[in-house]
């Protein structure tokens, strides 16, 4: 967990964000000494392209953060606090020094505090300490100064969330002055980074590469044949500039808000954007059973005694139990509760809070006018802690009846019931403190309560819906394995093979790697087991997503590929998660991750076209240098010509997806990216090379008729490598998304209306003539078929 939400990023970083690269900062140096040799107006115009460009990413960039800041607003982690006698609600990050924050289970503790009082308050500290054992606070122990984190029972830290109880605390310490604040600091660096991170690293690597390699060879060329210095240095700039996508970091903000908000409109929330990439290629999604496969509100069947008889007595324990407890609300409690209330007037002299180690509950209270411990539990750790079991004859040793209860425990599970075990225990009179886990010891087993949650509508349609799109579903559940297996098999999850947590306990890392591969039933889990499942899962060479919304998920949430939550679930896990679901369906994670692939496909279709059409500028300036007597475009109209083609790329982000990219996860290849890039740069050279003899020898053009005639040919080869390379099928059976065609449509009239018009002058470009123009147009149109031939052979070999 994130010890506080990021602050957005001020606007004028974000401004001088986009003027940061080295390649451009070379550039305007450039520039600059050009300027100062006389040059003023090539100098003035690249400085106002570059300034557009430059505005124009930061103008994207802002807008997409807007957006998600927006979307971050609905599943914000809010906490509650007193603040100058008022009591308030605000939002993590708000929290000062001085406030007194209320504590519950479920809750995430929004600094280091020190507490005022608390009522049965357990801890997890194990994202500070490793400790996996919760711990229980309390204000009257205090701490000596320095003492370890594990000793300071009176001080809560952030970066830990409650387990069970509630409490009072006076903030002491915010933010980067707390001690996870400085435990998150040193860890930052070792952050895995994220399938898009590492694509998008390794991608920018081979741009390097490639802009090196060219670049040097162009400018070494010029200075080789006798071209001015400056100039040299500029146009091989320039062409750096062309080959670097610098728009790229704006057309990715922009992409991914894009998607983040459609994504929203399907009732999904992306807190972090580079997880919309791992969402899209997750092949499983683990999730627990309640409100997921399950309709979530579970009922109570059935209230039976030890002889399997409905038991108005055992109703009325439940009820006791459910109704004076006080340090975990959950569904079944409320499930018991709408069946029966406890007697007016009852009172709780204790309670021993649940914990996921014990698995049970016990309250100490009044029982047929006499003290006693009430225990409400799993079916197995309330059996094994019974000496007695009840009967109307009076009580008798439990190995008499174990066999028989363990029978209709598993007959009940089996038919689906989610079964508990209810226990009672007489406690001596006047007992001074509360009861500890040791009086759950002796106990006499009452009996048990089945609890029916049926599966909910449409899952088995999800469910389909996601192997569909290539992903697997496996249920992690705290449940007995006939339970679990009874529900999983009604939803359409194969339950033919049931991992138990007793299994995965044994097992080493590398052991349960190969366990999990095929299972996809995981049930009487520990909140350990989970993170330890997804693990595996993810070292088998699964992609996971992992789906919870309770106390215990976190930790299964952080080891997921993409943790998923819910906005109705408990604090910790909506911190934890990466995906915030407005509605707990998996229909939603399917739509998720459709959405998700279709806002990836489009990022590498930005990608793919413009390297592969740069490319092929870079090569065919290359090669044109070595052959004409100036240079092929000067350094401005090449700027101009880049600035001008990056309009209509950045409407890639609301492009239309072809289906076949969402049916499989997609990923980064940086060898396909390579392969696509040399392979339709040098058809774009071909094309290039055509254009470049029909200007020399056809037209006999000298160099302003030679630029502007290239110009035109390279932005409309541009164009039509855009509409062309965007999908793997024929141009004519896929339309572009309406902006595309529109901000295609406005640069091309732009184009032609600088060579027509006073532009063309401070540019260096003339009026084509037109014959010129239209043998350009023929060459384009020509490019635009062998595009798609060679479109078809190379979808053929991949």
């Amino acid at each position: 967990m994130a010890p506080r939400r990021p602050r957005r990023t001020p606007a004028w970083r974000d401004l001088l964000a986009q003027f940061s690269s080295p390649i451009i900062l070379i550039l305007v140096a450039a520039t600059v000494l050009a300027m100062a040799l006389g040059d003023l107006l090539d100098g003035v115009i690249i400085l106002v392209i570059v300034l557009a460009s430059g505005l124009l990413g930061f103008w994207q960039s802002r807008r997409a953060g807007d957006a998600v800041a927006r979307l971050m607003s609905q599943v914000e982690v809010l906490v509650a606090i007193v603040r100058d006698g008022a009591a308030l609600r605000v939002s993590v990050d708000e929290v000062r020094v001085g406030d007194i924050v209320l504590l519950s289970a479920g809750g995430v503790v929004p600094a280091d505090a020190r507490l005022l009082e608390a009522a049965s308050l357990l801890v997890d500290e194990s994202a500070l300490t490793g400790e996996s054992f919760p711990v229980e606070k309390d204000p009257a122990a205090v701490s000596a100064p320095g003492a370890p984190v594990s000793q300071r029972r009176d001080r809560v830290f952030l970066g830990t969330h409650v387990l069970s109880g509630s409490g009072r605390a006076l903030v002491e310490a915010v933010g980067a002055g707390t001690l996870y604040g400085g435990v998150s600091r040193s860890l930052a660096s070792r952050v895995r980074p994220t399938s898009f991170e590492a694509g998008t690293t390794r991608f920018g690597l081979l741009l390097v590469w490639v802009m090196v390699v060219v670049t040097a060879f162009v400018f070494v060329v010029n200075v080789v044949l006798g071209r001015e210095f400056v100039e040299a240095l500029l146009f091989s700039l320039a062409l750096a500039v062309g080959i670097t996508p610098q728009m790229l970091p704006a057309i990715l903000a922009v992409s991914l808000a894009s998607g983040a908000r459609r994504m929203a409109r399907r009732k999904v929330v992306v807190k972090r954007l580079d997880a919309i990439e791992d969402l899209g290629a997750l092949t499983i999604v683990c999730t627990d059973k309640t409100g997921t496969l399950t309709a979530g509100a579970a009922r109570l069947d059935r209230a039976l005694d030890a002889a399997g008889a409905e038991s108005d007595r055992v109703l009325a324990l439940a009820a006791l139990n459910a109704g004076l407890q006080r340090g975990f609300p959950n569904p079944l409690d409320e499930a018991v509760l709408a069946r029966r209330r406890p007697p007016d007037g009852a009172r709780a002299s204790g309670e021993v809070p649940y914990d996921f180690a014990r698995r049970m509950l016990s309250v100490a209270c009044e029982v047929d006018g006499a003290p006693a411990l009430v225990t409400k539990g799993a079916f197995d750790p309330v059996l094994a802690a019974c000496a007695t079991i009840a009967g109307p004859e009076g009580e008798r040793p439990i190995e008499d009846g174990r066999a028989a209860l363990r029978a209709r425990f598993e007959a009940l599970s089996a038919q689906g019931y989610r079964v508990l075990g209810v226990a009672t225990r007489p406690l001596p009179a006047g007992s001074g403190s509360g009861p500890g886990p040791e009086a759950e010891t002796g106990l006499r087993f009452e009996g048990m309560l089945a609890f029916h949650d049926p599966a909910k509508d449409g899952v088995p349609e999800a469910i389909e819906q996601l192997r569909a799109l290539g992903i697997d579903v496996a249920m992690i559940t705290g449940d007995n394995r006939l339970a679990a297996a009874a529900i999983a098999s009604s939803v359409g999850i194969p339950a033919g093979d049931v991992v138990i947590g007793s299994e995965i306990a044994g097992l080493a890392d590398t052991a349960l790697a190969v366990r999990v591969a095929q299972a996809r039933v995981f049930a009487e889990v520990e909140p350990a087991h989970k993170a330890r499942i997804v693990s595996a899962l993810r070292r088998s060479g699964q992609s996971v997503g992992y789906l919870g919304d309770g106390i215990n998920d976190s930790p299964a949430l952080h080891a997921a590929d993409v943790g998923i939550s819910v906005d109705t679930a408990v604090d910790v896990a909506r911190e934890a998660a990466a995906v915030v679901l407005l509605d707990k369906s998996l229909a939603v994670v399917a739509d998720g991750v459709r959405l998700g692939r279709q806002t990836f496909a489009n990022t590498l279709k930005y990608i793919r076209v413009t390297v592969s059409a740069s490319f092929g500028n870079m090569v065919s300036m290359a090669a044109a240098s070595l052959f004409l007597p100036f240079l092929p475009l000067l350094p401005r109209q090449l700027l101009v010509l880049n600035f001008l083609t990056d309009i209509p790329a950045m409407s890639v982000a609301g492009d239309r997806v072809d289906d076949e990219l969402t049916a499989r996860p997609g990923r980064w290849e940086v060898r396909s990216i390579a392969r696509f890039m040399v392979v339709f740069g040098l058809v774009s050279s071909v094309f290039d090379g055509v254009a470049f003899a029909i200007l020399a020898l056809g037209f006999h053009a000298g160099d302003a008729l030679f630029r502007s005639g290239w110009f035109v040919e390279s932005t409309l080869s541009e164009l039509v490598a855009l509409l062309s390379l965007r999908s793997a099928l024929p141009i004519w059976r896929t339309r572009p998304g309406t902006g595309m065609l529109v901000a295609s449509g406005v640069v091309a009239a732009v184009v032609l209306a600088i060579l027509y018009t006073p532009l063309a002058d401070p540019l260096g470009l003339v009026a084509v003539p037109g014959p010129v123009l239209a043998a350009m147009i023929g060459v384009t149109a020509l490019y635009l078929v062998a595009n798609e031939a060679m479109k078809r052979r190379f979808i053929v070999r991949r």
